[in-house]
């Protein structure tokens, strides 16, 4: 499985962005801009929450495991890979979801006189934020659950030392 990548997550994140502030831009000058919901910021935390929680229980198993602690419970390598992934597939998302919102709440700071508007950049401003989470958990994640490196595989075209 491959790590992720920071570069790739920036940029979704910059594309996002863009597309994003040039899309509210048109939309606002065609007919009104939807409004950034209050639950994105919401279900952004509480996937990192999930996902920092995960981690962080899997450290522990982990760190109880190579302690060799009587009763210690197991890592099961298929649920730790599934816990990868779901990271992965969130970080993706939330880099795309947090630029699409970053973009909106750029566009959105033109307007701060108006209540509503500054209600949704604050939103969308807060969701960049939750995304940013999501990302950092992801990423920890990963990190707990990355195999340490095999040195046999490390020097395999090696002269062996005699």
């Amino acid at each position: 499985m491959r790590e992720l990548r920071i570069r790739v997550l920036v940029g979704v994140f910059v594309v996002a962005g863009v597309l994003s502030w040039a899309g509210a831009r048109l939309w606002n000058s065609v007919g009104t801009l939807p409004s950034v919901p209050l639950a994105a910021p919401v279900v952004l935390a509480l996937i990192a929450a999930v996902l920092l929680s995960t981690a962080l229980s899997l450290r522990a198993r982990l760190k109880a495991q190579r302690e060799r602690r009587p009763g210690a419970k197991g890592v099961d390598p298929l649920m730790a890979a599934r816990a990868v992934v779901f990271g992965q597939a969130s970080a993706l998302v939330a880099a795309l979801v947090a630029g699409m919102y970053g973009g909106t709440g750029v566009f959105l700071l033109e307007l701060l006189d108006i209540p509503a508007r500054r209600d949704q950049a604050i939103y969308a401003g807060f969701s960049v934020l939750s995304g940013l989470a999501v990302i950092a958990a992801a990423l920890f994640l990963e990190r707990v659950c990355k195999l340490p490196e095999d040195d046999d595989q490390n020097h395999q075209g090696a002269e062996p030392v005699a």
